[in-house]
């Protein structure tokens, strides 16, 4: 018996998800953009379909664009708003974001000339407002921080930066979302841009949404004809895109009505793996529910997840874009843990679908590993 303990890297998908994707798939396989009666089914369709998303996340129609995912969003984000305002030469970030985003701001200082503040956080890994305070300036194109982080779960104060990012500078504010929809509540009042994947919420792999309100300049990145208002070129994927809806409407209701079954998970575990001699929990007391990251010293991040896979167990020891590099996660270590121990990380990532029992079985396995491979 395998257990799945890996949501947070990417999740299985939805049965009502599925069983719509499959049955519009079989139909709906014309043009969205093409001017015969099937074609304008399919674009009236889809068009329902963001609207009903800007609707889940309280925001317009019109700031709604479909993606690819995630890091599409992200970058493009970053880069749309950065060429459309080509006088302004300042990005702020944090060095704990996602590699979406620190490749891109990397690209950005190295190819374009651009400035990047990377701001520390905290040993929660949090960011504070007075460091983004301190950051911006009037040679600000925008900030981008991520709403949860990915490896620990920390949750940064987004809507107090983002309400000070819109009052008192000329920036604009993007977050990533990618952690943060279905495990804490959202309010995009006061953000420009906006990034969600699919398949972190039980839905389609290659699907996304940029939320990018009407009111942000921007350049596309992706030139074609007038998908996404020109903003995004290339043929719809339709059907993706229409599933979206239904994704985010079950990931919004499971995360409200499963919210105390994980949280009581995360609880034994983390009661479970400090019971054990030698191991710390790096994830914050005030993180998401879903999310529990240790350290065990004596045995390095590559053994232990090949012991737990031998064991049963899938795990991640940091973000899975990361997950081949032998390097300790930058995120352990810029909340200010030793490289050491940023080298023996695990995380952990719960859905409702976990059980009690997998915790019990998986403190067991942990045990189990230590006593054969510890070196403390």
């Amino acid at each position: 018996m395998r257990t799945y303990f890996d949501s947070a890297s990417t999740s299985r998908i939805h049965p009502e998800v599925l069983k719509t994707y499959e049955s519009l798939l079989q139909k709906y396989y014309v043009n969205s953009e093409s001017l015969y009666d099937e074609g304008i089914e399919i674009f009236r369709m889809m068009e329902k379909a963001r609207r009903a998303i800007a609707g889940l996340l309280g925001v317009n129609s019109e700031d709604i664009l479909f993606t690819s995912g995630s890091s599409e969003s992200n970058t493009s984000a970053i880069k749309g708003v950065c060429f459309a305002n080509p006088t302004k030469k300042h990005i702020v970030t944090s060095c704990v974001e996602h590699s979406s985003i620190l490749n891109c701001c990397r690209q950005m200082e190295r190819v374009f000339g651009y400035r990047v503040t990377y701001l520390p956080v905290d040993h929660r890994g949090c960011v504070s407002l007075e460091a983004v305070r301190k950051a911006v300036c009037d040679d600000t194109a925008i900030v981008s921080l991520m709403w949860v982080n990915n490896e620990v779960g920390s949750i940064n104060p987004i809507e107090e930066i983002a309400e000070y990012v819109r009052k008192h500078t000329g920036a604009y504010m993007h977050t990533d979302l990618t952690q943060a929809i279905g495990k804490v509540d959202v309010n995009l009042e006061n953000v420009d841009l906006a990034s969600i994947s699919a398949h972190k919420l039980e839905g389609l792999k290659g699907s996304g949404i940029l939320v990018k309100k009407v009111h942000v300049p921007f350049e596309p990145l992706i030139n074609g004809g007038e998908q996404e208002a020109g903003l995004r070129g290339g043929t719809s994927n339709a059907v993706v895109n229409m599933v979206f809806a239904k994704t985010l409407r079950l990931a919004l209701e499971n995360g409200r009505k499963y919210h105390e079954h994980i949280r009581a998970l995360k609880q034994q575990l983390i009661e479970g793996l400090t019971s054990i001699e030698g191991v710390e929990i790096n994830s914050p007391d005030d993180g998401v529910v879903s999310t529990v990251n240790f350290s065990y010293e004596g045995i390095p991040s590559e053994v232990m997840q090949n012991a737990l896979n031998r064991a049963g167990f899938m795990v991640s020891a940091r973000s899975t874009c990361a997950s081949r590099s032998d390097d300790p996660s930058y995120v352990l270590v810029a909340m200010g843990y030793s490289a050491r121990r940023a080298s023996c990380c695990i995380r952990v990532s719960l859905t409702y679908y976990n059980t009690m029992e997998e915790v019990h079985a998986f403190v067991d396995a942990c045990k189990e590993i230590i006593r054969q491979y510890g070196s403390i």
